[in-house]
Parts: structure tokens; C-alpha cells; sequence
């Protein structure tokens, strides 16, 4: 009679069976590391204060009103060579515009890279800044003061040049 000699050996050494454990260790390594991911980094898109931001939205509307009513514009200069942001604005009378102004610049997607200046007045009507350091994409650009509000946005890098105008509804 034969006897028939199965050869046994490790479960370690076999191939196969390291194909059974790869896939679901892979899945708990890439799910670690997926949260370690989503804890240290800030998505920035998110507000904190959205249902205030929410029901501001009738007092921008009445600012824009007041913008549209006063007949105000700004031509918003990004000169490079300077490094100087240079705004001029126009109204129907001269008076309306104040002596200092605000101009945010809100980068599409990332909060972190916003900017916000106070402009004054100068002697020749303009209003002038040093020029932030603005990153590749999209930015919306608010030009505001007591009681308006214009609106534009920018591609950079690109545009040097801005025209601003009250957004109506």
C-alpha cells in the first residue's frame, strides 16, 4: 500500500493567504491615513457663523441699493511693477465718497488667503494699498463703506484690471 505524503507547511508561507489578509489590512491602513488627513487639515470652505451670514443678506442687498442710487463705480489697478493697488472711484457727486474704505479680497475656495484693507483717501481722490501676495485662481473682490457695497471678481494670475459696479438683483 501507498501512502500518500501531504507535505504541510506554514501558513505564512503560503501565497494565498497573504492574498486573504492584504485587502482588508490595506483597507484599515488607507482609512487611518484618510483620517489622519481629515483631522490636520482645514477645509476652509466652511463657516462657522453661516446662519448669521445668512441673515445679512437683506443689509448687503440695501447697501448695493445705496451704491446703485449714489452711481458709484471703482476701476480697481493691480500694478505689479509698483506693487501697488490703486482704486478710483467715481459717483454722481463727489462728496459721497468717504475718506477711507474697505476692500476685501476673498480667495474662491480657500479662506486662509483672504486679505482686508483699509484704504485711505489720498490728496488726488485715489485710494492706494501695497499690493497683497495673491496665489493662482479665483478671487471675489468686495469694495465696501459705511452704507454701500460694490462687487467684482479677479483671475489671477491674468487680470491687472478691475471694473466695479453694485450687484443688483
Amino acid at each position: 500500500m501507498k501512502q500518500s505524503m501531504t507535505k504541510t507547511s506554514r501558513w505564512y508561507r503560503e501565497p494565498i493567504m497573504w492574498l486573504v489578509v492584504a485587502f482588508p489590512l490595506t483597507s484599515v491602513i488607507v482609512g487611518f491615513v484618510s483620517l489622519a488627513l481629515a483631522i490636520r487639515s482645514d477645509d476652509g470652505m466652511v463657516e462657522d457663523d453661516y446662519y448669521k451670514q445668512g441673515m445679512t443678506i437683506n443689509r448687503m442687498l440695501d447697501r448695493d441699493k445705496a451704491a446703485a442710487a449714489e452711481g458709484l463705480t471703482a476701476a480697481v489697478e493691480l500694478d505689479a511693477a509698483r506693487h501697488e493697488l490703486l482704486i478710483r472711484m467715481t459717483a454722481r457727486q463727489a462728496t459721497a465718497l468717504p475718506d477711507n474704505i474697505q476692500l476685501k479680497l476673498m480667495h474662491a475656495t480657500r479662506a486662509g488667503f483672504d486679505h482686508s484693507l483699509v484704504l485711505p483717501r489720498q490728496a488726488d481722490g485715489t485710494y492706494r494699498a501695497p499690493l497683497p501676495e495673491f496665489v493662482p485662481g479665483h478671487w471675489d473682490v468686495q469694495l465696501t463703506a459705511q452704507d454701500w457695497r460694490l462687487t467684482g471678481s479677479l483671475f489671477m494670475p491674468g487680470d491687472n484690471r478691475l471694473v466695479m459696479r453694485p450687484s443688483l438683483p
